[in-house]
């Protein structure tokens, strides 16, 4: 991180990763990443590369360590995203419930292809293996929330509940 850039590390961030860790053996400080970087997220909207860097130094590990997990996990952004991420499952139980046809649809209502944005900033449409929720496929996770048994018509509900 440069001298003249603010640090996304608040102190309130701190202490949140400072009392997730005590739950981690010192010699397990690489366990702490995951939520160091989703508490990050949280409070900035995506990780860009100073903040992995700073997460890196405050953890006193290795950048590698820290780079290594956001880039692994798709619910980690490296760049701006919408207000509302529509991840759409298209593995196998999703795929036979039509999910490819969910997909599509979510393209033509939104106007944008797979890992782009709505022009206003409101919607992100990404593509994503599986989301656990076989049994009630085919599914959209939105942030902690899943829609699930969707068809068009709750795809065009869920998109004018969350404009």
């Amino acid at each position: 991180m440069t001298d003249n850039k603010k640090s996304v590390l608040t102190k309130d961030i701190k202490e949140h990763i400072d009392n997730w860790n005590k739950r981690y053996p010192e010699e397990q400080k690489r366990s702490g990443i995951l939520e160091a970087l989703r508490v990050v997220q949280e409070h900035e909207g995506y990780l860009t590369e100073d903040a992995m860097v700073e997460v890196a130094d405050y953890l006193n590990l290795p950048k590698i360590h820290v780079f290594e997990v956001a880039t692994f996990y798709s619910m980690f952004f490296k760049k701006p995203v919408g207000k509302n991420v529509l991840d759409v499952c298209t593995n196998i139980s999703c795929m036979l419930s039509d999910a490819e046809d969910i997909l599509d649809h979510c393209k033509k209502k939104l106007k944008i292809d797979l890992n782009q944005t709505t022009s206003d900033g409101k919607f992100t449409l990404r593509e994503v293996e599986c989301l656990g929720a076989c049994a009630n496929a085919p599914v959209i996770q939105v942030g902690k929330k899943y829609y699930e048994d969707l068809t068009k018509e709750k795809v065009d509900s869920l998109i004018k509940e969350l404009e």
